[in-house]
């Protein structure tokens, strides 16, 4: 097989389903083409699961704990960046799971305004704000009951070490026995409420 230094490769992101009341979990974030509300979802850090990856990301985006209990779909959409013109397709692994503490002192992520709990039929209104075009996709499925057991991934042990020529073995861990990083990471629509202002789930 020839050399293919320049070989395409899809970005791999994570995301997060979060349901409380009838109501989503989302922030809102700039962007170049403006404020776009997205569900709490980012990429993979080196030597870290999809699990792990959406556990963190909710986290510095939201300031929420959370727990990643299945896998809601994996979704793929290309997108034109408006600044540069590149041409990027994603693969995002959307979960849902249990929603924990929240931690009022964190900080959020930087581009990230603020968190707002958001109904069915307002995510649908505001299609046209969305940061992805699976965001409403991933909701819908998330209604319909769509859900994949965690032991669908498989994570290599390899993940979580230096390559080398000597770790080929056929050694893996389970993926979620990391604890989640803990790194620290407007205008309100009529019926939208910040996210620190919903009555906690003791059930959670």
């Amino acid at each position: 097989m020839r050399d293919m230094p320049d070989r395409w490769k899809p970005n791999l992101t994570v995301s997060a389903i979060i349901e409380r009341d009838g109501r989503f979990l989302l922030v809102e974030e700039e962007t170049a083409d403006g404020l776009k509300l997205n569900v709490p979802a980012g990429h993979l850090d080196p030597a870290e699961s999809p699990i792990e990856a959406c556990a963190r990301e909710v986290l510095e985006e939201t300031a929420f704990s959370f727990t990643p209990r299945a896998l809601v779909g994996i979704y793929m959409n290309r997108f034109t960046r408006t600044r540069t013109g590149a041409d990027i397709t994603y693969v995002r692994f959307a979960f849902t799971g249990d929603l924990g503490t929240h931690h009022p002192e964190r900080s959020l992520d930087d581009g990230v305004l603020r968190t707002v709990w958001m109904t069915l039929a307002e995510l649908q209104a505001s299609a046209a704000r969305h940061r992805s075009p699976v965001v409403l996709q991933s909701v819908q499925d998330y209604l319909a009951g769509q859900r994949f057991d965690l032991g669908l991934l498989h994570v290599d042990a390899s993940v979580y070490e230096v390559p080398g020529p000597a770790e080929r073995g056929p050694t893996s861990r389970n993926p979620s026995s990391r604890g989640p990083d803990t790194r620290s990471g407007g205008r309100r629509p009529a019926g939208m409420l910040p996210a620190d202002q919903l009555p906690d789930d003791p059930s959670l």
